[in-house]
């Protein structure tokens, strides 16, 4: 912009066509530098013309209503020191003032907030639960919560008016949009996640047409941003009373599609208290993990729908408790309330955000220890896996289903891993039916996102017996095998005593050659079933020819202790079937040296799903 000195002749000119709907000055006027002289509509749009020097107006060459081309001088301003000839008092801008537009959004966006609606907060309250927002407010870091729709209401337009409508469904009963979790411990986008609650306190937390719209919006985010979805899913599933849509069935939502379509692209988190049934239920039902309340009912139908497809009356209490739930598999871990669901969900999601720099151990000489040194003694794998991984670090899924198995996140000098182990304390480690599902469908999850996976190998074999085959047990432990010798992971095995059989085999990926590294604890047993088993057929013929039984069961066990000696794992070593027997003091350094040498992958948010999907079950 020129300098104009003292004296000089400044010509405003036109900076475009348009008309003039206002002249502010006449000749003799004093300007200053900045101020408005003309104002003109061009296109339906007011633009200010201002003088760039400060001086006296000499000549002004537009009236109101004139049109002005481009360039067209409308008036003449000499430049003069203004102070001079009158005092110049310059215009104040109070910050806090706050324009009626504005006032009507922000009044707008209170009406939701929990300060505005005190006597939802208090039926909250009174049955011992948060709001969603307190939920949504204690997972994402303080100030990092954008929302998406918080000013729709309810599809009732038709009946119901719009006054009540804003007061009464804010948001339309579900809160939903982008934050950031973990923040302290993890930066940029790996920090950050879709965070979606269905308020309870709006419609009973049902699922209407707008918020069935808020959840196409928010999930197609989460699928274009690879971003991880936190989903608290209290609520009462499809809603009949919305009446502005244009269809008949519904049917046509996409919600569910896309929701499902995430499976294996991103991590999903389901969060649930109190009742939780039909729509709000299958959301629940398709996320990774499920994480729900002592008090939760969580079930594919409500009373309503039961009582209406015939089958009776019942009380939601009675619709699939906690103690069900748990058993059954459908819920992954159970908390005490609201407060503990967040944190265990800010740790699972820690996990498929990277390493840590911080950790710590426990003695690693408890390792030596935490087997019997009777091998038919049993102990708790449980202790064992605490004093392993970093203390603190480990986070068991499904720990009430499949008895025989353990699952769990854990981390080893940092790093995020994935825990599979045999649970010696039931069936003595075989493998069930449900023990086999839930592993191979916690290796699916793991190789989703490229988390490593570390076998504890104690186990029997496979379950036997009449009755298991009535559990389908060949199809389910056949998942095991097929997952197994198809993740893309680093996969480690760790004997700790016994390992028969296909059994032993399956918790190695399909042979003690499939894993990165298959070592074993100085406890450590092989063979192709267990020893015992494997004398009372290999040699039923001279035991039957001993008549006296004390001299029988001398022959058994001298047999068995022959065939352990053959079995052990340093003779195992020895031919090169594993890898090596090992201090239990050594294995943290193992596990952590091969996963350091496995080269670096692209993050999991950054490249195509490997998978299809995670297997709900």
């Amino acid at each position: 912009m020129p300098h104009y000195g003292v004296g000089e002749m400044l010509n405003v000119e036109s900076p475009m066509q348009g008309t003039a709907v206002a002249v502010s000055v006449a000749a003799g006027d004093i300007v200053r530098d900045g101020q408005t002289v003309v104002l003109l509509e061009s296109m339906k749009m007011l633009h200010d013309v201002k003088v760039s020097a400060s001086g006296v107006v000499r000549e002004v060459l537009v009236i109101e209503g004139a049109t002005v081309l481009a360039g067209q001088l409308m008036c003449v301003v000499e430049v003069v020191e203004v102070a001079r000839h009158a005092e110049v008092v310059k215009d104040t801008q109070d910050l806090a003032y706050v324009r009626p537009d504005l006032a009507e959004v922000l009044s707008r966006h209170d009406v939701g907030f929990d300060a505005a609606r005190p006597d939802a907060v208090q039926r909250r309250r009174s049955v011992g639960r948060r709001t969603a927002r307190e939920n949504v407010a204690d997972l994402v870091d303080d100030g990092s919560f954008i929302e998406y729709g918080p000013v729709v209401i309810a599809a009732q337009r038709r009946r119901r008016a719009i006054d009540d409508l804003i007061a009464r469904t804010p948001a339309d009963g579900m809160i939903g949009g982008i934050g950031t979790v973990n923040g302290e411990h993890f930066s940029g986008h790996a920090a950050q996640v879709v965070a979606v609650s269905y308020d309870y306190t709006v419609l009973a937390g049902t699922q209407g047409l707008q918020n069935h719209r808020k959840k196409d919006r928010l999930f197609e985010l989460a699928e274009q941003l690879r971003l991880p979805v936190v989903f608290f899913t209290e609520g009462g599933g499809g809603r009949p009373g919305d009446t502005d849509g244009t269809g008949v069935s519904g049917l046509d939502c996409l919600a569910f599609v896309w929701f499902a379509q995430l499976s294996g692209a991103v991590p999903l988190v389901g969060i649930n208290a109190g009742y939780c049934f039909a729509g709000n239920a299958a959301i629940l039902g398709c996320c990774d993990v499920v994480i729900a309340t002592e008090d939760s009912n969580i079930g594919m139908g409500g009373p309503a729908m039961i009582e209406g497809g015939g089958l009776g009356v019942f009380a939601p209490k009675e619709i699939g408790p906690i103690e069900v739930q748990r058993a059954n598999g459908v819920v992954d871990i159970v908390v005490r309330d609201e407060t503990e669901a967040v944190r265990v969900a800010k740790q699972y999601l820690s996990y498929f955000q990277g390493a840590v720099h911080t950790f710590e151990h426990a003695d690693q000489r408890l390792l030596r220890h935490v087997i019997p040194e009777d091998r038919k003694r049993s102990y708790d794998v449980r202790a064992l896996v605490d004093a392993l991984f970093d203390t603190g670090s480990v986070l068991e899924l499904r720990r009430d289903f499949g008895l025989g198995m353990i699952t769990a996140l854990a981390r080893i000098e940092g790093l995020p891993v994935g825990v599979i182990g045999n649970n010696p304390n039931h069936l003595s480690g075989a493998i069930d039916s449900d023990g086999a599902d839930k592993a191979a469908r916690f290796m699916q999850l793991c190789d989703a996102f490229d988390i490593p996976i570390i076998s504890l190998c104690d186990t029997p074999g496979m379950m036997v017996g009449p009755d298991i085959e009535r559990a389908a047990l060949v199809r389910h432990c056949s998942r095991l095998f097929v997952t197994g010798a198809n993740l893309t992971v680093p996969y480690i095995t760790l004997v700790t005593r016994k390992a028969y059989g296909l059994g032993a085999q399956a918790m190695m990926g399909g042979s003690t050659k499939a894993p990165l590294a298959t070592v074993a604890w100085p406890t450590g047993e092989f063979g192709g079933m267990g020893l015992e088993g494997a004398v009372r057929l290999g040699y039923r013929n001279e035991l039957e020819a001993v008549t006296d039984p004390i001299e029988r069961e001398a022959l058994f066990q001298q047999m068995v202790d022959r065939m352990y000696q053959h079995g052990k794992a340093l003779n195992a070593a020895s031919h090169f079937e594993i890898d090596d027997v090992i201090d239990p003091i050594d294995t943290r350094r193992w596990i952590a040296t091969l996963l350091r040498s496995t080269p670096p992958v692209a993050p999991w948010s950054s490249r195509p799903k490997k998978r299809p999907n995670v297997d709900t079950w």
